[in-house]
């Protein structure tokens, strides 16, 4: 604070003499000046500088995130925890969710949505989801027609209908599973860098009416999100930047939570852990639970009232400077 308030101080001690000049210079030119008068002016009150020469970037320990996979980016406003908590935790979301919920799924033929499960749709979800199986990770057969996942050998072997086994087109395509080789509790696989994570249970309510009893297909799709201080909120005075940064704390830090009451419940919002596997030749792997975040800020003016440098009589030399934050 002591390095960066000063040198702030002049940045914006700076941009009000040249805004003063330019302001000036309207004044005097208001309808009298040319582009090149102009340019020249501004070259000389340097607000422009001569351009530069040739040069060139590189970068180097980019997230993958960024750097190499094609994904949606949510912007979160930072000051709400359980929004930020949401989209955090939406890098993962279920596909039968999404597909029973929304209008991807008609309502023809007794398939409406309504509050209790309905069956109708259910079987549009499972058809919907099996075609989308057959197009991103295709097996020597068809989704439709498996009744049975199990590990054989470090690869993928799904059982069909008619007694055959059939594996994926591409192996490659495999990237672990959770539970035991023989009755998994869920395949993960991979397309362009996203992860899908087949999830088996049998007694579940969807999964008993899927004939390999797949209950869900949770997608890996939000890979980052930008917790934002500027544009969906206005964080500017000491008591947002507080409730932002504190919240951004709990982030980093893993603890942030959100209690809310919904249906006559309370529901407790947490930051969802990693989700572990089992490679197919028996290693574990690990992928994040998380978004990647990002903060984008208001700006550091060091000038709000949410911080003040306070120089009393030093007592020790390494106890100079307090930095207080008031709540």
């Amino acid at each position: 604070m002591t390095d960066l308030a000063p040198t702030n101080k002049k940045l914006l001690e700076k941009r009000e003499t040249l805004q003063s000049k330019i302001d000036e210079y309207y004044k005097a030119n208001s309808t009298d000046y040319s582009l090149e008068d102009y340019k020249q002016f501004l070259l000389d009150i340097g607000y422009l500088v001569p351009e530069g020469g040739k040069f060139s970037v590189d970068t180097s320990n980019v997230d993958p995130e960024i750097a190499m996979i094609a994904s949606p980016q949510l912007v979160v406003p930072i000051m709400n925890a359980r929004y930020a908590l949401n989209a955090a935790n939406a890098r993962w979301g279920s596909l039968y969710d999404a597909l029973y919920g929304t209008d991807a799924i008609s309502d023809e033929g007794g398939a409406e949505k309504s509050k209790a499960y309905n069956p109708a749709r259910g079987i549009k979800v499972i058809a919907w989801a099996h075609d989308f199986l057959n197009k991103s990770v295709p097996l020597n057969g068809s989704w439709a027609d498996a009744t049975k996942l199990e590990i054989v050998d470090g690869e993928l072997q799904v059982i069909l209908e008619d007694g055959n086994t059939a594996g994926l087109s591409n192996p490659a395509q495999f990237v672990g599973y959770q539970g035991e080789a023989a009755s998994p509790t869920s395949i993960l696989v991979k397309r362009n860098g996203l992860h899908a994570d087949i999830i088996i249970n049998p007694d579940h309510p969807i999964g008993s009416t899927d004939k390999a009893g797949i209950a869900d297909i949770v997608l890996e799709s939000t890979l980052t999100t930008i917790c934002d201080c500027e544009d969906s909120v206005a964080a500017v005075d000491g008591e947002d930047k507080v409730l932002a940064y504190q919240n951004w704390l709990g982030l980093m830090k893993g603890d942030l939570s959100e209690s809310f009451v919904k249906g006559g419940t309370t529901i407790t919002r947490k930051l969802n852990p990693d989700r572990d596997y089992t490679t197919g030749n028996g290693k574990g792997i690990s992928l994040p639970g998380r978004s990647l975040l990002l903060v984008r800020n208001v700006g550091h003016l060091m000038t709000n009232p949410a911080i003040t440098l306070v120089l009393p009589s030093y007592r020790t030399l390494n106890e100079k400077v307090q930095v207080r934050i008031f709540y």
